[in-house]
C-alpha cells in the first residue's frame, strides 16, 4: 500500500490536511492548487497560510499548479474542490487519468445549475469511473492536529470502500464504511444549510433551545428529501448525517455558521462572501436545496427560510417568526 500515488487536487484547508495525512502514512502525494503563484509560496514556505495555517507540509510531497501531471498515472484522485468549480476543473483531467484510477469526493455541496450530488457530476463528466465519497464531522484544523475524528466513506463497490478505508485510517483518523452514496453525500452537504440558520440564531442572541430545535428538525428536513431521493434513513444517524450535522452547528469554527451569524447580525451577504478566505459551501447550497425541496415536493421550511435569507433579502426577525407561527403538527 506504501507505493500508492495520490493525488489530491484542491489545495484548501481540507484538502491540504488530507495531503499530510496520506504522507505521513508513507505514500506518495501530489497536491494540486488552481493558483501558481500560491503553489510556488507553499513549495517554498511548506506552509497553507490561507487555508490551514500552522500546518508544516512535509517536503516530500509534491506541491504543483499542473493538473494533467498532478492526475496522471495515480491509483486514487481525491477532489477537494469547492462543488461550483467542480465540474470545470474535471474537465481539465479527461484523458490523463488511468483506468484504474478511484475518485473520491472529500467535497460537501450540490451544484447550482444541475442540483445534482458531486459524485452525479463526476460520472457526467469523467464516464463510469471508479468511485467513492468521503464524509463526516471533519474540521480540518482538528485532523491536521491528529485531534481524534470519524468519517465515513461510501462507494457502490465494497472493495472500493475498504480500500478507501485502509487507505485514510491512522490511530486518530477512522474511517467507517456505508453503501449509502445518496445518503452520505446528502447529509455532508445539506448540513451546511441548517448550520446556517444555527448561526442566524447565534446572530440574533438566541440561546441553546433554538439551536437544539432548528437542529433536530433541520435533521427531519434532510431526512424527508434523502429518503425520496432514495437514501436510506439510517444513514442521517450516522456520522455523515448527526455526527456531521452537530459539529457544524456548534463549531465556532464552522464557516457556514459563521455565515449564518453575521447574517443574523444584520450584514449583507455579498459582504460577508467578499471577506471569506474560503468558501461556505451551505450558501450555493441552500439554492440547491431549495430547488430540490420543490423537485420532490417535500416541505423544507427551515431550508426555505435560509434560501430567503439569502437570496430575498427576507429579515431574520420575519424568518424567525414565519417558522415559529407555521401550522400546529405533529412531530
Amino acid at each position: 500500500m506504501s507505493k500508492l500515488r495520490i493525488a489530491i487536487l484542491g489545495d484548501g484547508g481540507w484538502g491540504t490536511t488530507l495531503a499530510v495525512l496520506l504522507s505521513n502514512k508513507g505514500y506518495s502525494v501530489t497536491l494540486w492548487g488552481a493558483f501558481a503563484d500560491y503553489t510556488k509560496r507553499m513549495v517554498k514556505t511548506r506552509y497553507n497560510p490561507k487555508f490551514l495555517p500552522g500546518i508544516k507540509i512535509p517536503r516530500r510531497i509534491k506541491i504543483t499548479s499542473d493538473i494533467k501531471s498532478a492526475a496522471k498515472d495515480k491509483e486514487i484522485v481525491v477532489l477537494a474542490i469547492p462543488s461550483q468549480y467542480t465540474r470545470l476543473t474535471l474537465r481539465k483531467i479527461v484523458g490523463s487519468f488511468a483506468k484504474k484510477t478511484i475518485f473520491l469526493s472529500v467535497t460537501k455541496g450540490i451544484e447550482i445549475s444541475s442540483s445534482k450530488r458531486i459524485s452525479e457530476v463526476i460520472r457526467a463528466e469523467l464516464g463510469p469511473v471508479k468511485l467513492a465519497v468521503l464524509s463526516g464531522p471533519t474540521i480540518a484544523g482538528e485532523v491536521a492536529k491528529e485531534v481524534p475524528t470519524a468519517a465515513v466513506v461510501a462507494s457502490s463497490s465494497k472493495q472500493i470502500r475498504k480500500t478507501i478505508q485502509a487507505v485514510f485510517s491512522t490511530k486518530r483518523f477512522r474511517v467507517y464504511t456505508n453503501p449509502d452514496v445518496i445518503g452520505v453525500e446528502l447529509g455532508g452537504s445539506l448540513k451546511n444549510v441548517i448550520a446556517i440558520a444555527c448561526g442566524v440564531s447565534d446572530g440574533l442572541g438566541f440561546g441553546t433551545n433554538t439551536k437544539a430545535a432548528i437542529l433536530t428538525r433541520g435533521l427531519a428536513e434532510i431526512s424527508r428529501l434523502g429518503k425520496a431521493m432514495g437514501a436510506k434513513l439510517e444513514t442521517f444517524s450516522g456520522i455523515s448525517g448527526l455526527g456531521d450535522l452537530v459539529t457544524t452547528c456548534i463549531s465556532k469554527q464552522s464557516r457556514n455558521r459563521s455565515v449564518g451569524e453575521l447574517i443574523g447580525k444584520g450584514k449583507n451577504l455579498e459582504e460577508i462572501c467578499r471577506h471569506m478566505q474560503m468558501v461556505a459551501e451551505g450558501v450555493p447550497t441552500a439554492k440547491s436545496a431549495y430547488a430540490l425541496s420543490l423537485k420532490y415536493k417535500i416541505d423544507m421550511p427551515i431550508i426555505r427560510e435560509v434560501y430567503y435569507l439569502l437570496y430575498k433579502n427576507k429579515s431574520p426577525a420575519q424568518a424567525v417568526k414565519d417558522l415559529m407561527t407555521r401550522k400546529s403538527k405533529e412531530e
